[in-house]
């Protein structure tokens, strides 16, 4: 199996002189492609710095960051929206989708942008609509669909593109339970049938049982990692919440 994403020796330093703060210390792991990877941690372990630096959003202070066979810490400045675009896909918490858009215009963004053409972008949205279960709503616009619905139009707009990886920052974060779970079925199966890599930055050990394979940030550091195997869901759920209890403090530093 190929790896889709690889980071040597990776460092975040804030800061100069005597004030330096250390984000991330020699981090580095490997995912595989179609593989979906929680990274959990208190806040102020590193994982946001983490996910900003795989990115591109944020640059590191040393190490290597290989997405494919790209190192992306040497990508020129003035390139990187473009390598974004076409190689990255993003599920926010809190949607980002353009009201003034429809669901439709809105899923179909990226493809725009990259200058596909019409026919093509028109069947790739309705395709990516169909296996998300949201073709009835693609002529709506945002405020005319459910928070379940906006988080699916989310994950349709971060596959359309078809990436080599996703990137989920809180995913469930502004949803109630029952949208949450909605949404996390549809993140495993878009992992599971659509063979979509999936890298999700949570501090949920319910949110984080979804996954396949779970890294423990502790003070910029991996700590511990957790992989499903053949558990149960509930069975790796109680994995999580056995390591997170051993982050110093408790959950209290992770709920």
């Amino acid at each position: 199996m190929s790896k889709v994403l690889r980071l040597e020796h990776i460092c975040k330093y804030y800061g100069n002189g005597g004030n330096i703060t250390k984000a991330i210390s020699d981090i580095g792991f490997c995912v595989e492609q179609g593989e979906f990877v929680g990274i959990m941690g208190a806040s102020g372990s590193g994982k946001t710095t983490l996910l900003n630096c795989i990115s591109t959003i944020d640059t590191v202070s040393a190490g290597y960051i290989y997405l494919g066979g790209t190192d992306i810490t040497k990508i020129k400045a003035k390139e990187l929206a473009r390598f974004r675009r076409e190689n990255l896909g993003f599920i926010f918490q809190d949607f980002n989708l353009l009201d003034t858009l429809t669901i439709s215009e809105n899923i179909a963004l990226a493809l725009t942008i990259n200058k596909v053409p019409t026919g093509e972008i028109d069947t790739r949205v309705e395709n990516i609509a169909k296996v998300l279960n949201i073709a009835d709503v693609l002529a709506k616009y945002p405020y005319q669909v459910s928070g379940g619905q906006k988080q699916r139009c989310a994950c349709a707009r971060a596959l359309v593109n078809h990436p080599k990886l996703i990137l989920a920052d809180e995913p469930t974060g502004a949803l109630d339970s029952h949208s949450s779970q909605m949404l996390l079925s549809t993140m495993q199966s878009i992992n599971e049938q659509l063979g979509a890599t999936i890298l999700m930055v949570t501090h949920d050990a319910f949110t984080a049982s979804y996954a396949d394979r779970i890294l423990f940030l502790k003070d910029g550091e991996i700590f511990s990692e957790l992989r499903k195997g053949n558990d149960t869901r509930k069975a790796f759920f109680e994995k999580i919440l056995s390591v997170l209890t051993m982050t110093g403090g408790g959950l209290s530093d992770v709920y």
